[in-house]
């Protein structure tokens, strides 16, 4: 049975994440973003240059987990934890436009992930459990 275009776009976003983010094979990352990329986020420099090194200068260790995603068209977003060695996590609205194949465009909304004792919900902001 073929998989919808939607079906595609988040599968192929979760390979692409899966390769920068914990594997960090940049050569390997270049086919899933395109030399036109388009960074929306304050905190990172233009293209894909400034997101591979941003890349680049998170600690060894550090880990990218996915967890609720949906799509629309050319549209993914995925709800995921971004988290450091030290603990230090974020946990981040990707929405990724995907054009001919690669991702070319990203907007993001971020937030420093809360501990229990910060949280006023007493709820992880992600997934089922608090990890700290």
């Amino acid at each position: 049975m073929s998989r919808t275009k939607q079906e595609k776009n988040k599968a192929f976003l979760l390979e692409g994440f899966d390769v920068l983010f914990n594997k960090r094979d940049f050569a390997g990352a270049e086919k899933y973003w395109s030399p036109n990329y388009i960074q929306h986020s304050s905190h990172i420099e233009p293209g894909r240059d400034g997101l591979f090194n941003l890349v680049k200068s998170l600690p060894t260790g550090s880990k990218w987990e996915h967890g609720i995603m949906m799509a629309e068209g050319d549209y993914v977003m995925i709800h995921s934890r971004y988290s450091n060695p030290d603990g230090s996590a974020l946990v981040v609205v990707d929405i990724m436009r995907i054009k001919d194949g690669v991702f070319e465009e990203h907007w993001d909304v971020i937030q420093p992930e809360a501990t229990k004792e910060e949280s006023k919900s007493k709820l992880p902001m992600f997934g089922n459990v608090f990890t700290k």
